[in-house]
């Protein structure tokens, strides 16, 4: 520690041992806390530099107040950056702080005078070269003995001077924090839309392909797909998950391998590889990127079951331990020991899963959704996310982790670009307010980028429970304001409802275990508002980013207000959701216009960009009235009238 205190430096993880995260082009707020002892005036910079790089980028860091100290830096290419925080005292500041409180109270200044002359000296050959001539002569007017007090003060004290030294430090003066990581990515790591399909249910890859362009027409930039790979036979699970499947029963494609390969293989009946190829180019070409499931386990038929039962949990009785989560059973899978007792085992086993990555990566593919990556060990993910990226730094991982709050927090500091939330199970006022405060607002957004999904073929829960389809427009309307990114599973825009049971959050029929046919031309499907939703999202600055999210008072629970704005304060956008999804409601709100760059007391326009309505309003108190029969809510561009 220097004589100048640095703490409590952000953006940061917990424990500090990984980057925190940014993409490219963002604005990244840095701060910290700085203060030394007595009463000289301080300053401070960041640098950031790519890791190893020699060239370093300063922006002067501001005090806020509370000895905290800010500055928006921003990156604009890929990969580890290192952020660095200086501060030192600013002897000229010092200096003409004091002076000019001593003058003012008609003290003799003659020796202050003489040290502000020996300080310009100092400082002449430090500043930038354009600068020198003008410190070099305030120097000399201090010095020129021949001129009044009042003069040679006054050309130390001159603004031009101060600000042709500001930000320049005397040798020896400054005191430096440890480099802090950060990890930038491309910017879809931040802002995304995805949508899940099964490739079987569309009659295999070459099928899939061609249901691209519907995807695409909805406004989607991911497609992701289950497990590709083939699926086991043995235990093979039947329809809604039961234990007798028959011959036509297709499996669970997370059973994954057989006798036709493992994870690097494809599933016979979805094609070959030229088909996989030209599925991913097909969506390439129509803007979108392909994610794949990467779920780290095996059936009992997996190749690996027979070449390497080391890297198998063995019970008591030789048999190998299938997975469960109690009450739960999944007698298809067996997952992976990733901690073998032999040191060899365990590496051999954590390279054959990164050139799974690597495999993957081979054939086009720069974006992974993980299976429940916190049944595997932290150290593994610590380890492999830097390995790919290291050789592949535009490669993103997302975390389906429905898990502990600490663990899936973990798992972001480790390395996940993007996280899969609580968001499906928080449905009230209270809950979606505090959950989306805590990832917008908290120390979370330094490392967490949430991903809402309503539904996944797994979890049909909430509103959407047998609920019409204003439950699944009000769900979706959510997910797709309150955070950068989300998804749905196919079907959702068919407004799929029916749960396996009472007590089960699943699906019944689900697709995890069978073919399903669907009539994607339904004229009630809600592909039009997927779409329209999705194009607000791209038009605007304001949904795209995770920060600057801010709630508004509403006295009905079931009413939610929140804004949303672009960094710059440009764009804002207002969002009134109705939450209950079978009865209209109604209420004069509260809305913080001074927070959103908005007067008091003038007009301004809100332009709903659901419907194409636009009012003026005055004053923080409009009134609103939604029936979920016509809209879940509205979508409101905020701008101040011409």
């Amino acid at each position: 520690m220097g004589r100048i205190v640095i703490d409590d430096i952000r953006p940061r993880t917990p424990s500090g041992d990984f980057p925190a995260k940014a993409v490219v082009g963002e604005r990244v707020q840095v701060s910290a806390d700085i203060f030394a002892d007595g009463h000289d005036v301080l300053a401070a910079r960041v640098r950031t530099r790519p890791a190893g790089g020699r060239k370093w980028t300063e922006v002067p860091l501001a005090h806020v107040g509370n000895d905290r100290w800010e500055a928006v830096v921003s990156f604009d290419r890929v990969g580890r950056h290192d952020i660095v925080v200086e501060a030192w005292r600013d002897r000229f500041a010092t200096w003409r702080h004091d002076t000019t409180v001593k003058a003012a109270a008609g003290q003799d200044v003659s020796v202050e005078i003489e040290e502000g002359a020996q300080l310009l000296e100092a400082l002449v050959p430090l500043v930038p070269e354009l600068r020198r001539t003008l410190v070099a002569d305030a120097a000399e007017a201090v010095r020129r003995s021949n001129c009044r007090l009042e003069v040679r003060l006054n050309a130390g004290l001159d603004d031009a001077v101060a600000a042709a030294v500001e930000g320049v430090p005397l040798p020896g003066e400054v005191t430096a924090s440890g480099p802090v990581p950060l990890w930038v990515d491309r910017q879809r790591a931040l802002f995304s839309a995805w949508y899940e399909l099964f490739p079987r249910s569309e009659g295999g890859l070459a099928g899939a392909t061609k249901r691209l362009a519907a995807v695409a027409d909805m406004g989607f930039d991911v497609v992701y797909l289950p497990p590709v790979h083939p699926i086991g036979r043995a235990h093979r699970k039947g329809r809604d998950n039961t234990l007798d499947a028959g011959p036509d029963d297709v499996g669970s494609p997370w059973a994954i391998g057989a006798e036709e390969g493992g994870h690097t293989a494809l599933h016979p009946d979805l094609g070959t590889f030229d088909d996989f190829d030209a599925f991913v180019r097909e969506a390439e070409a129509l803007g979108m990127e392909v994610a794949l499931d990467y779920a780290l386990q095996c059936s009992p038929d997996h190749p690996w079951v027979r070449d390497h039962p080391e890297w198998f949990h063995h019970r008591p009785d030789g048999t190998i331990k299938y997975a469960e989560n109690p009450p739960k059973k999944y007698q298809d899978i067996y997952p992976i020991n990733f901690w073998p007792a032999e040191e060899s085992d365990r590496v051999a086993l954590w390279e054959a899963c990164r050139e799974i990555f690597e495999f993957w990566i081979g054939h086009g593919v720069r974006i992974f959704r993980v299976d429940n990556p916190h049944t595997k060990p932290m150290a593994f993910w610590a380890w492999v996310i830097p390995e790919v990226q290291g050789r592949h730094p535009d490669v993103l991982f997302l975390a389906e982790a429905f898990t502990r709050p600490k663990v899936m927090a973990k798992l972001a500091e480790v390395g996940f670009s993007q996280s899969y939330t609580y968001f499906t199970w928080r449905t009230t006022k209270a809950g979606l307010t505090d959950y989306v405060t805590e990832l917008s607002a908290g120390a979370l957004a330094d490392f967490m980028r949430p991903n809402f999904w309503p539904n996944t073929p797994d979890i049909l829960s909430g509103p959407l429970r047998e609920g019409p389809p204003s439950a699944f427009r009000l769900r979706l309307l959510l997910a797709a304001t309150l955070v950068p990114s989300y998804g749905i599973y196919s079907g959702y825009e068919l407004c799929e409802n029916e749960p396996q049971s009472e007590a089960n959050e699943e699906y019944r029929n689900s697709e995890k275990y069978e073919l399903k046919a669907r009539d994607w031309n339904d004229p009630s499907s809600l592909a039009p508002f997927i779409r329209r939703l999705n194009e607000i999202r791209r038009s605007h600055p304001a949904l795209q980013n995770l920060r600057n999210t801010q709630f508004h008072h509403s006295s009905k629970d079931a009413l939610l207000v929140y804004s949303r704005s672009s960094d710059d304060g440009a764009d804002v956008v207002l969002c009134v959701v109705n939450l209950d999804p079978l009865q209209w409601q109604e209420d004069t709100l509260w809305i913080d216009l001074g927070a959103l760059g908005l007067a008091w007391d003038e007009p301004f326009e809100a332009h709903d960009e659901l419907t194409g309505a636009t009012w003026t309003w005055q004053g923080a108190h409009p009134y609103v009235r939604l029936d979920p029969a016509e809209t879940p809510g509205h979508v409101l561009h905020l701008r101040a009238r011409p």
